[in-house]
C-alpha cells in the first residue's frame, strides 16, 4: 500500500498556541474544509492540521477503493461496524495528537473537529484519552462502537465540551442515530452543545457562524 500524504498545515498567525485536527469525510480528502480556516474568524493564532484519510475498498460503494477512515458494510452505518478500521483511524489521529504536543501545543488547547465519517473518528479518540482534550466538533455524524464506550472512555476525557450539530434532513446520517449519539454522550456524561439545522448531509453559514462562536468561548476569547 501506497504511503498516505502528509496533512495539509495552515497557521493562521506566528507561534500558534491551539491546534484543530479537522478530519474530512468518506471519499473527500484533506483538503475539503482547507476553506474553513478562512471562513472562521478566531482571533487568536491557529495551527490546522487537515489530514487525509487512507485509500480503502469501501463495501457500501461496491468495493470501490477510496479515501475512507474505515470501511461501511451497508445502508445501516451502525451496524456491522468496522472495529479494526475504526481503531486504525483512532491511532492514526493520536499520532498528530502526539505530533501537535511535540510542537508544544498543549493537549487542552488541541480540538479535534471532524465531518461525518470524521466527525466519527474525532468522537471515537476523544472519548478515550487520558489527558483531557480542547474540545470535539462532531458534524453530521455519529458515535460509533458506542457499546464499548462504558469499559473503555477515559474519566478525565469528560472535561472536554462536544458540539455536536446535524441536518434533520440528513439522508447519509440519519438525523435519529445523530440525537442518538448525543443522547448517549449525555449519558456517559459529557458536555454536548447541540445545534441542528433545515440541511441534508452538508454544512451551512449558520452552522459557521456557531462553529466559530463555540471555539472563541473555548478559546477564552
Amino acid at each position: 500500500m501506497a504511503s498516505n500524504p502528509s496533512p495539509i498545515i495552515l497557521q493562521t498567525g506566528k507561534q500558534p498556541k491551539h491546534s484543530v485536527i479537522w478530519l474530512h469525510g468518506l471519499g473527500a480528502d484533506g483538503h475539503d474544509f482547507v476553506p474553513i480556516a478562512d471562513e472562521l474568524k478566531l482571533p487568536v493564532a491557529v495551527r490546522y492540521i487537515f489530514p487525509h484519510a487512507p485509500m480503502r475498498p469501501v463495501t457500501i460503494n461496491g468495493g470501490f477503493v477510496m479515501r475512507a477512515w474505515y470501511d461501511i458494510a451497508g445502508q445501516s452505518i451502525d451496524a456491522q461496524q468496522d472495529e479494526a478500521g475504526i481503531r486504525a483511524s483512532q491511532s492514526l489521529v493520536e499520532a498528530l495528537i502526539d505530533q501537535e504536543v511535540a510542537h508544544d501545543i498543549a493537549p487542552q488547547n488541541i480540538f479535534l473537529a471532524g465531518f461525518s465519517q470524521g466527525g466519527a473518528i474525532a468522537l471515537h479518540t476523544a472519548l478515550r484519552q487520558t489527558v483531557p482534550l480542547a474540545g470535539v466538533l462532531a458534524l453530521s455524524t455519529y458515535l460509533p462502537l458506542a457499546e464499548s464506550v462504558p469499559g473503555e472512555l477515559q474519566g478525565q476525557s469528560k472535561t472536554s465540551p462536544v458540539f455536536m450539530a446535524h441536518g434533520r434532513s440528513d439522508p447519509v446520517v440519519p438525523y435519529a442515530l445523530g440525537v442518538a449519539s448525543r443522547d448517549a454522550l449525555l449519558e456517559f456524561g459529557y458536555a454536548v452543545e447541540w445545534h441542528e439545522y433545515a440541511m441534508q448531509h452538508s454544512v451551512c453559514d449558520a452552522e459557521l457562524r456557531d462553529i466559530e462562536a463555540w471555539f472563541k468561548n473555548k478559546i477564552g476569547v
